[in-house]
């Protein structure tokens, strides 16, 4: 059976027991508030029908856990001393955080119109789960928050995130039993592997088991003690549990538990800090087991709520048609004893107060929870010393994502000291050719160590794990506490977190629309290994559709960069990395890949976000061109400029217009998205009546739908991946979808009027090439050699 820590009385004055025990209650009372009223919030008559909301929303049986949890934080807060971030995974524990934050001051000093007074607390408790207020989670509206309530399962990962080059940092981090059923969650365990006692801060995970879900029962919760405490050991923690339904000796045990806690945390960093200990030592933890609901209705019409599933949300139903449950609603509520906790002018009293800390170390006032506080330049370099050199278009090849990996070698170089930049990703640094920051960092890494393992860092700021949430979790809760990074990894398989990014972008979104959260670094996405380029691993790895999610979202906060070259990659990086308060999404090739543009033009095709290739094109700008071939990405910018070839070849009398577009949203309209482009523009680029040919890198309805309400939309032609894929040859996979350069130039001689009679020959010759490439594979394993061997002409 593990220790627990139900301590004597006598660990605790019985002046800080009763503030402690009277901080709890007056949570309590708040949250409870909060869900059910909207008038008379310091009960001074009897509650009527009209006190109570039209509709109960809300979630009760997790909140006297957190308020616990909350109060305790309160006083080793105070006592220690330590700059405290709590994140607070249940996802409904809104109430609870809410009910704190206005205790301590903080929300008043937040929203003044939700002053710490009766006026105030009617305000609190009104705009609950109300139109016109605020969400019932933990959300960004809440000050303190890094961590959206409905993020089920990211909670660790983000408190991780948080304390990594954060070393005086002390992360909370509170686990709802049904939470820690989750994957995410379950791989984020593991990120005690990668916490570095000597740069970073600590995390302590509070193990909240209130014994169920919304409907059933939560396993950890169920766990024989002797089996819950070998995982969490094996695990790599130590846990100390905390159980009970004995208010006042809970409180002893919880005060017992953390001052414990602080101890071994700041036994760990002084060995490793002062004493030279090396060796990975066993984190401590709290599991807290407490029932669900506790201190609310015990039975509610003939039937148990507290500690059940019952107490999950709202434990009294129906409260304005039904007397019986508003008389206990009422007797509930009094049950804290109010007139004790607060004063005649609803003000929280001296012994509420007593615990809570003053300042910026109340967990409401944390400038790590608001890291546009923290945030400074990233100091890149200039990007002169890393392009390369363009003679003329396509006469060279580079690999782009190396050519970035020696400008983010430099970035880490440049913040080693102030250690505020990290790369994480899961396992694919140098299979996606960013092998380079290993000069300036190695990989974080406190496990065992063998002799044959490489670039493994104590200290690295490279970090890698199997687990796409898991990075996505880390990197959230690294920029969100003020620093900067990126997340690279395999296009295909970025998909896992889909939901995550979903939520990041929604915090990004409300946080923009609120003047006291200042900006934080990007969220940035280096996808590679992409679909046209995973030849060898086959159809499992071919998925660009990630694109496709991410412009659903909201256009304030989105972005997404198809670079075509290294040069064009590196402009676009620098760009992400100086942007604040967006989801950047870059999709860039790690194969050879043709150069086509000087720096100085990358920056300004970037800069335009689409534009005209002269060299490419035919026109000449003395007449209106044929027809447009468009291109976004790397791939199917190849393949447009080996169809423009084709056509300059075959048809030279044909006026041909090329148009690379680097920047997706610039195909939306201007009044859809901040990047989108005028009518006017978009028609002078792809005109309002001539056919174009589009090469798109993903899902080719995208692009319809960017640009349905333009003129000429009707003449938009697009071609992109339509889920046709295998282990083949690159050129394979772009005819297998009709991307490849003979389809293109068959479009153009099907769509251009009068083209189809007189080129009848020619596209016959293409359909043949065609039809000769799948013969050639197959014999020769190989491309074709006009295809393997081409180069641009001009």
């Amino acid at each position: 059976m593990p220790d627990t820590h139900q301590e004597s009385a006598s660990y605790l004055s019985a002046q800080e027991l009763a503030a402690l025990d009277a901080h709890w209650r007056a949570a309590n009372y708040l949250a409870v508030g909060q869900i059910y009223l909207t008038a008379n919030p310091l009960l001074e008559e009897a509650l009527r029908p009209e006190h109570i909301k039209p509709r109960l929303l809300g979630h009760w049986g997790t909140s006297p856990g957190l308020n616990l949890v909350h109060t305790h934080l309160n006083r080793v807060i105070r006592d220690h001393g330590k700059d405290t971030l709590c994140i607070w995974g249940p996802g409904h524990g809104g109430p609870a955080v809410l009910a704190n934050s206005w205790i301590e001051g903080t929300y008043s000093e937040t929203y003044p119109d939700v002053s710490r007074d009766a006026e105030g607390m009617a305000r609190l408790f009104r705009q609950f789960s109300f139109p016109g207020g605020v969400p019932s989670h933990v959300a960004p509206q809440t000050p303190g928050s890094i961590h959206e309530g409905g993020e089920l399962g990211y909670s660790l990962s983000h408190a991780y995130g948080a304390a990594f080059d954060n070393p005086e940092l002390l992360v909370a981090c509170v686990i709802g039993d049904g939470e820690a059923e989750t994957g995410p969650l379950a791989a984020s365990w593991h990120s005690n592997k990668f916490l570095d006692p000597v740069h970073d801060g600590a995390v302590l995970p509070i193990l909240h088991l209130n014994g169920y879900k919304i409907a059933n029962p939560a396993v950890l919760a169920r766990l024989p003690a002797y089996e819950l405490d070998d995982l969490l050991r094996g695990l790599g923690h130590d846990p100390i549990h905390v159980e009970g339904d004995d208010p006042l000796q809970v409180h002893v045990a919880m005060a017992h538990a953390m001052d414990t806690a602080l101890d071994l945390i700041s036994s760990i960093q002084r060995g490793a800090r002062e004493e030279g200990v090396t060796e990975r030592r066993r984190w401590p933890m709290i599991v807290l087991r407490t029932p669900k609901g506790w201190t609310g209705p015990v039975e509610v019409d003939g039937l148990p709520v507290e500690g059940t599933w019952r107490a999950h949300q709202v434990p009294l139903a129906g409260v304005r048609e039904n007397p019986d449950h508003l008389r206990q609603l009422e007797q509930w509520m009094r049950s804290y004893r109010p007139q004790e906790l607060f004063d005649d002018r609803g003000r929280p009293s001296a012994q509420v107060l007593e615990c809570v800390p003053k300042g910026v170390r109340r967990l409401g006032a944390s400038e790590h929870a608001n890291g546009g506080l923290l945030v400074r330049a990233l100091p890149l370099p200039p990007l002169e010393h890393y392009a390369v050199q363009v003679d003329k278009p396509g006469a060279t090849m580079h690999e782009p994502t190396r050519v970035l990996g020696d400008l983010l070698e430099t970035v880490l170089e440049n913040t080693a000291e102030r250690r505020d930049f990290r790369l994480v990703g899961p396992d694919e640094t140098a299979s996606n050719r960013l092998e380079s920051v290993y000069r300036a960092t190695g990989k974080a890494w406190q496990a065992q160590t063998l002799p044959v393992d490489e670039n493994l860092d104590p200290h690295g700021r490279v970090m890698e794990i199997l687990s796409e949430h898991t990075c996505q979790g880390w990197l959230e809760g690294y920029l969100l506490t003020g620093r900067h990074g990126m997340f690279s990894c395999y296009e295909a398989f970025v998909h896992i977190v889909d939901s995550m990014v979903n939520q990041h972008i929604k915090w990004l979104r409300t946080a923009r629309r609120l003047p006291w959260r200042r900006p934080v670094a990007s969220l940035n996405y280096l996808l590679t290994s992409h679909v046209w380029r995973q030849d060898s691993n086959g159809f499992s790895h071919q998925d660009p559709g990630f694109i496709d999610h991410v412009l659903n979202k909201s256009p304030e906060v989105v972005r997404v960069y198809l670079p075509p070259d290294a040069n064009t990659l590196l402009a676009v990086a620098d760009h992400v990395l100086r942007s604040r308060d967006y989801v950047n999404v870059v999709v860039a090739g790690k194969q050879p890949c043709f150069d086509w543009l000087t720096l100085e033009e990358a920056r300004g095709h970037c800069a335009r976000g689409a534009g005209i290739w002269d060299w490419a094109s035919t026109e000449n700008g003395i007449r209106d061109p044929d027809v447009v071939l468009a291109c976004a990405g790397d791939v199917p910018t190849l393949e447009v400029l080996a169809a423009a070839q084709l056509l300059r070849r075959h048809l030279p009398e044909l006026a041909v217009r090329v148009v690379n577009v680097v920047d997706l949203a610039r195909l939306l309209p201007s009044a859809e998205h901040p990047h989108g482009m005028p009518d006017a523009e978009y028609d002078a680029l792809f005109t309002a009546d001539r056919p174009v040919v589009f090469a798109y890198h993903g899902y080719p309805w995208l692009i319809h739908r960017l640009a349905y309400r333009r003129t000429g939309h009707e003449h938009l032609h697009v071609r992109g991946y339509k889920e046709e894929g295998t282990t083949t040859t690159p050129f394979d996979m772009v005819v297998r979808n009709d991307l490849d350069r003979y389809r293109l130039a068959m479009d153009v001689i099907d769509r251009v009027p009068g083209l189809a009679e007189r080129a009848a020959t020619i596209r016959q010759d293409l359909s043949d090439t065609r039809l000769r490439h799948h013969d050639w594979i197959r014999e020769h394993g190989t491309d074709l050699p006009e295809v393997a061997d081409w180069t641009w002409t001009g």
